[in-house]
């Protein structure tokens, strides 16, 4: 158990301290987001105010109209003032109230919590997005404690044996089908279901849980998208494991979508037929293959600074009630 934990979030602390700030007096909370922006060190200010625009791209003033609450194609939907947000929705309300409890309580808001892959009529605040025409969807680092954790402690890439690895849970078309091409179907690519269920597609495919540090033994790790993004992305790219992977479709607070094809990870066809030619390649090209590890892990490091994240989340949140009027600009 001590292995397992070592390279993800604890999920005690992080309930105990959301919960805790949660319940932290509003009236002793006071925002001040100049001060805080002179707190951050060793950042590119310039490449904030950039990380920013992308999370928050739509420049327009919009209404928070309650029609909208009503008929709308997402489930989850709500538009509710900040006070009305169920605790019911767990990791996601924690996430949005660690900062909305800044702002006035009668605030209103648009969110979707879960995966999302289609983009509201309206600003809402999201999880995740499509890539590609996505104004209305504003990110936020929700359910951080699941998807964003990175590689503490690592060995070196010329120690890791020379196979990929893929381990996850096989339910959705595009994993079945990548399942059916590679399930022991080559001797360099070991994948395989773990699906927590026991729901499996095929029974056949399943193997024993693998650990991220028994993942970290292999050159290369394969990163598939789930539902909406692929969750291991983040830890790959922080290892000196090579991270493949096709062109996201989706994207995160990780802005999956500015990732560099080639440059952070090793771009792979959308039906997987150059993946062997990739992992021969990179086998031979150690150099090549350890300067996109370099690449991977340098991306990473725009997200540790706590500050930064704090002041990036805190200023979506005020363009957002600024851009809906319920801020004076």
């Amino acid at each position: 158990m001590r292995s397992f934990l070592k390279n993800r979030n604890n999920k005690f602390s992080y309930y105990f301290n959301g919960h805790f700030k949660r319940l932290y007096p509003k009236k002793l909370l006071t925002l001040n987001l100049d001060k805080l922006h002179k707190k951050i060190k060793d950042v590119d200010k310039s490449k904030l105010y950039q990380r920013l625009d992308y999370y928050y791209k739509n420049p327009y003033d919009f209404l928070l109209n309650d029609k909208f609450a009503i008929n709308y194609e997402f489930e989850y939907w709500r538009l509710s003032m900040i006070k009305d947000i169920s605790k019911k929705h767990g990791v996601y309300y924690l996430d949005l109230i660690e900062y909305a409890r800044f702002f006035p309580q009668e605030f209103k808001v648009a969110y979707l919590f879960g995966d999302i892959t289609k983009v509201p009529e309206i600003p809402t605040l999201t999880k995740s997005r499509p890539v590609r025409k996505n104004n209305n969807s504003v990110l936020m680092n929700f359910d951080k404690v699941r998807h964003f954790y990175f590689i503490k402690k690592d060995i070196p890439f010329e120690m890791k044996k020379n196979k990929l690895i893929w381990r996850g849970a096989v339910f959705q078309p595009h994993r079945i089908k990548f399942m059916k091409q590679f399930f022991n179907k080559s001797s360099i690519i070991d994948v395989g279901d773990f699906n927590k269920s026991g729901k499996n597609y095929n029974k056949d495919w399943r193997v024993p849980f693998m650990s991220i540090e028994e993942q970290l033994q292999y050159k290369f790790i394969l990163s598939i998208e789930g539902n909406d993004v692929a969750t291991s992305t983040k830890w790959i790219m922080s290892s000196n494991s090579l991270c493949f992977m096709t062109r996201p479709k989706f994207e995160t607070w990780f802005m999956e979508g500015k990732l560099i094809p080639n440059y952070h990870y090793v771009l792979i066809k959308d039906d997987y037929s150059d993946l062997e030619e990739k992992i021969y390649y990179y086998s031979f090209n150690k150099l090549e293959a350890k300067k996109i590890v370099h690449n991977a892990n340098k991306y990473i490091s725009q997200f540790k600074s706590q500050e930064s994240e704090d002041w990036l989340q805190l200023k979506i949140l005020e363009r957002y009630f600024k851009f809906s009027g319920q801020i004076e600009k």
